[in-house]
């Protein structure tokens, strides 16, 4: 019986510390990829130039947006300094089931502007990187601290080909592969 209890512990050790090294491993190769990013964001940010609604044009697939059309983001200051977010959409076609979200986001750091942090659930915070804004704040280019997510917005729904070019090319540079893009549908 010792000698099975022992073997059985062995097992594991071994089945764990290959697993940490192939942990161990993947990092390196996430990081190799993640130094060929560009995620340094904007200098300077007007706050109240930037508050109000915002339409997503394209992002990156995940699970939390999966199937939504017409997805607007709206920010409001709240009376603690925060920024109140909600992000609403509609469930598989623009006459399809609303869904909103409601969450809040703040400025760490005054010095570093354009990382803010988000959050729509309890005090668990994501990464929201305003990589690129247009001078007269009608688009951005959102994303975050991996390059698993990015997102373009705009002030209206529909903007023009050449603004999506000059976006695309901007994301692009960084190191974005544009072609994940999904393109989201707007009302026009």
């Amino acid at each position: 019986m010792r000698i099975k209890k022992t073997m059985a512990v062995y097992t594991f050790k071994k089945a764990l510390a290959i697993s940490f090294v192939l942990l161990i491993g993947m990092e390196g190769c996430q990081s190799q990829e993640e130094k060929k990013m560009n995620f340094s964001t904007i200098e300077h940010l007007d706050l109240e130039r930037y508050l109000g609604t915002w339409y997503e044009i394209a992002r990156f697939d995940h699970s939390f947006e999966r199937n939504l059309v017409g997805v607007t983001a709206n920010y409001s200051l709240r009376p603690d300094g925060k920024i109140k977010v909600i992000n609403a959409g509609y469930k598989d076609n623009l006459n399809g089931e609303f869904k909103k979200a409601e969450g809040k986001a703040k400025q760490p750091n005054p010095d570093d502007p354009g990382k803010l942090k988000v959050s729509f659930f309890w005090i668990f915070y994501a990464d929201y990187f305003i990589l690129e804004l247009d001078e007269d704040y009608q688009w951005a280019l959102i994303g975050s601290s991996s390059d698993k997510y990015l997102w373009i917005l705009s002030r209206i729904p529909a903007p023009e080909q050449e603004t999506l070019d000059h976006i695309l090319a901007l994301a692009a540079q960084r190191g974005y592969n544009t072609d994940k893009l999904i393109w989201v549908k707007q009302r026009k």
